[in-house]
């Protein structure tokens, strides 16, 4: 009596094992654009639409795979790094997978 029966005494997992990739900001591993942009308002009849209390600040990050990150805060901050983000993408020779993160 008192010992685990079943799926307990067997050494069942009861969560999923971490994934590789759940992490909000883009990684030279796992290159890419995020942004966070939230609405001014709604809709035409939203009530928060004449507010002067507006939303959160927008962010971006962006990751390239030659190893080059950055994060930018703010509306024109964010509208600039997205510029800067097309131009590098157009000019960047990403590193050769065998120089792996050392090279950077």
């Amino acid at each position: 009596m008192g010992e685990p029966t079943g799926a307990a005494r067997k050494g069942v997992q009861t969560s999923p094992e971490p994934q590789a990739g759940d992490s909000a900001n883009p990684m030279p591993e796992q290159p890419g654009l995020r942004v966070y942009a939230p609405p001014m308002y709604r809709d035409h009849y939203d009530g928060a639409r004449w507010s002067k209390r507006y939303g959160d600040t927008p962010t971006a990050a962006y990751a390239c795979r030659c190893g080059q990150t950055e994060t930018a805060t703010g509306a024109r901050a964010v509208a600039a790094l997205l510029t800067k983000y097309d131009i590098h993408r157009d000019t960047c020779s990403p590193r050769s997978t065998e120089e792996g993160r050392a090279a950077a």
